[in-house]
């Protein structure tokens, strides 16, 4: 596709989960996704945020044509939380006389109410009552909307929150999922380290109870075979040296190039003119982002963006290892061969202010 001027859309998304033509290779990811899924097997994925895990869980789903239950562990707040969340999800998926038969069996009846905002229906029960309970009949309720023939496919994001939630989250919830039947679980995580100790230390509840995978970065020649077909020659390889194939920035950049090259932006130097532009836009959410960091954090920072050797900075090597380790933990900084800041936008705006 080499004269963007005859096409109306941006042919790039970022920030939402991406489908159809925005969704970029994966094809072995995703047949994978759905080889777990045609078993009785549960699948737990890690990948830092904005890798594309969650695009790529809704696509290898949508394609197995079974229900689907979503809920983002960062928006639960406590176990009570938790299982009205998942009764507005069975609601959501039930007939009204269905779901007045699916209570029928609940320990605690729940008040129930008109949500004006959304027009939708919330859940909200005694705060006395047992937490416990409240989640096995919750769970109870995705188990009976599963069957022998078509199990139910629960999806949990963010699932390493579990641990922050509650202290005894864990134990309840492995003690009620391993008994379930009808239901395939896949449990997404953005934190490598949290998502390791729940999953892989023996004294853990959830200990081997699904098959781990980890989401790497796409392939440089896929990418590069993606942009390449949307975008003008010798693009996708100024736009992957900046982004280091990071599928969200990926994305993001190239969306920006399109948009420069669709208003008569000159191809030489459209990268950086992008770069640029999108810098400019979030100047303010970096500026306030980076008053947010004490000195050690800034000297690390302005060290990686400017490709320096962390050992070259003057900060004791126990102080070095925390403050990396705190700044990986927060989503700041990507471990891999080395570390490296995550945003690689952020990284061009510490180097262009603080030099």
């Amino acid at each position: 596709m080499k004269n963007i001027k005859n096409i109306e859309e941006n042919p790039f998304k970022f920030g939402s989960v991406v489908s159809g033509d925005f969704f970029t290779d994966r094809e072995k990811e995703t047949a994978y996704v759905k080889t777990i899924l045609a078993s009785r097997n549960h699948l737990v994925l890690i990948a830092p945020r904005r890798f594309g895990k969650t695009s790529l869980v809704q696509k290898a789903v949508a394609e197995t044509g079974r229900t689907v239950v979503y809920l983002n562990f960062d928006a639960i707040t406590s176990k009570q939380d938790l299982a009205e969340a998942l009764l507005r999800r069975v609601f959501s998926l039930s007939s009204v006389e269905k779901f007045k038969h699916l209570l029928r069996n609940f320990r605690f009846v729940p008040k129930i109410s008109m949500n004006p905002i959304n027009s939708g229906v919330d859940f909200e029960f005694v705060p006395s009552v047992d937490d416990k309970i409240l989640l096995e009949d919750a769970f109870d309720l995705l188990e009976k909307l599963g069957t022998e023939s078509n199990r139910l496919i629960v999806i949990f994001d963010e699932f390493q929150r579990v641990v922050k939630i509650s202290e005894d989250l864990s134990g309840i919830l492995r003690s009620i999922m391993q008994e379930q039947k009808h239901i395939n679980y896949i449990l997404l995580g953005s934190q490598e380290s949290m998502m390791t100790d729940i999953f892989e230390k023996k004294k853990s509840p959830f200990y081997h109870f699904g098959t781990m995978m980890t989401l790497s970065k796409i392939p440089r020649e896929e990418f590069a075979a993606f942009l390449d077909s949307r975008l003008p020659d010798g693009l996708s390889s100024d736009i992957l040296d900046f982004t280091d194939c990071h599928p969200y920035y990926t994305q993001k950049l190239a969306f920006h190039v399109w948009n420069l090259l669709k208003m008569g932006t000159n191809q030489d130097g459209v990268v950086e003119a992008a770069i640029e532009f999108a810098n400019q836009m979030h100047s303010l959410d970096f500026e306030r982002l980076w008053d947010g960091f004490n000195n050690t954090d800034r000297k690390i920072l302005k060290a990686l963006a400017g490709d320096r050797n962390l050992n070259s900075i003057n900060i004791p090597a126990s102080t070095l290892n925390s403050a990396l380790k705190k700044m990986t933990r927060e989503g700041f900084l990507l471990k891999g061969n080395a570390y490296r800041i995550e945003d690689p936008f952020f990284s061009r705006w510490i180097f262009d202010c603080t030099r």
